[in-house]
């Protein structure tokens, strides 16, 4: 069986398992009579919310291209957006999805080097969101202000540390140099380590470009990221509305905020499991039992499975044109 197959199947299955844990040890109900009554427009609105955060995914990734120095089409853009997704949902972490941005980049025309550095400019925007985000809903909704600020500052030290390492490698290259030479020297000058080294200085430069130019077009960036991920976030306050709930807009987006830097660690594909188990153990405060798990059920159909479903004929397609360069 295809190994792309057996990692979407094995991410659908603790989904799926996950919502049957959640209705076997909980008070949660199933009702399929309750998700036919939800509000088409609500539920319309929902699914729009999401595709609306691929559009702006894509035109993020084409202003960040563009800033170091590249110009890629939209219609490439999204398609990689869909592809990269379609990775992200199968892979830990979703760390699938960065090594298909930075290739389909490249294959455009960018150096390894630069397209990493717009890659990892991405991660890094969604990572201040998510902190200073995560801070100010927990200041203000007061919502597991605890557990919250526990996930929060787990994360802030990695980020701490990633930067350190970004720092040393943009003010002390020397450093960097050195070590280069080590390894060449210790592994004879080989054609792969040499051509490491030369995308290591040009990630470098593209990094120092790029800081340089999100200083200022940083106010489109802060908007953009933070549309990209309210877009999600409110996925399921539409839902809440169309069911004819209240939509609980600052709890959910606190909730929101917590789950997705919790889904970033590097357990199951797609955080399979994780999400669905967390949601429950969040929206447990606010949402009744009968309600629970038809929202997780919708909120994981059009965030998780809509990626997979779509972004599979543009990851397949993506790839398969790989292979032939």
């Amino acid at each position: 069986m295809n190994e792309r197959l057996k990692a979407t199947l094995f991410a659908a299955l603790m989904s799926l398992a996950s919502i049957i844990f959640i209705l076997y040890y909980t008070d949660a109900d199933i009702s399929w009579e309750l998700i036919s009554r939800v509000n088409g427009w609500f539920l319309f609105l929902a699914v729009a919310l999401h595709v609306l955060s691929w559009m702006l995914y894509a035109l993020r990734l084409k202003l960040l291209a563009s800033m170091a120095g590249h110009q890629i089409a939209f219609p490439l853009s999204f398609r990689c957006t869909l592809a990269s997704n379609f990775l992200a949902a199968i892979t830990p972490s979703s760390a699938g999805g960065e090594p298909l941005r930075i290739k389909v980049l490249a294959d455009d025309g960018m150096s390894y080097g630069a397209a990493t550095a717009v890659v990892i400019s991405e991660r890094l925007l969604d990572s201040i969101f998510f902190l200073t985000s995560l801070a100010f809903f927990l200041m203000v909704s007061g919502f597991f202000a605890g557990f919250g600020l526990k996930v929060g500052a787990i994360f802030l030290l990695f980020l701490l540390a990633f930067l350190a390492f970004l720092r040393q490698l943009i003010i002390r290259p020397k450093r960097v140099a050195r070590l280069m030479e080590w390894i060449k020297k210790k592994t004879g000058n080989r054609a792969i380590v040499l051509s490491i080294e030369r995308e290591i200085w040009l990630f470098r430069d593209a990094g120092i470009q790029l800081v340089k130019e999100t200083m200022r077009c940083l106010p489109v960036l802060v908007v953009m990221t933070a549309l990209i991920w309210f877009s999600d976030f409110l996925v399921p306050s539409a839902l809440l509305a169309g069911m004819a709930q209240d939509p609980s807009i600052l709890l959910s987006v606190t909730a929101q905020n917590i789950l997705a830097i919790v889904s970033l660690l590097p357990l199951t594909p797609g955080a399979s499991g994780i999400a669905e188990l967390g949601m429950s153990y969040l929206y447990s405060t606010f949402v009744s039992p009968a309600l629970l798990l038809p929202l997780i059920v919708l909120w994981r159909l059009i965030t998780y499975f809509l990626n997979i479903v779509v972004g599979a004929a543009f990851a397949g397609a993506t790839i398969n044109g790989m292979m032939k360069k």
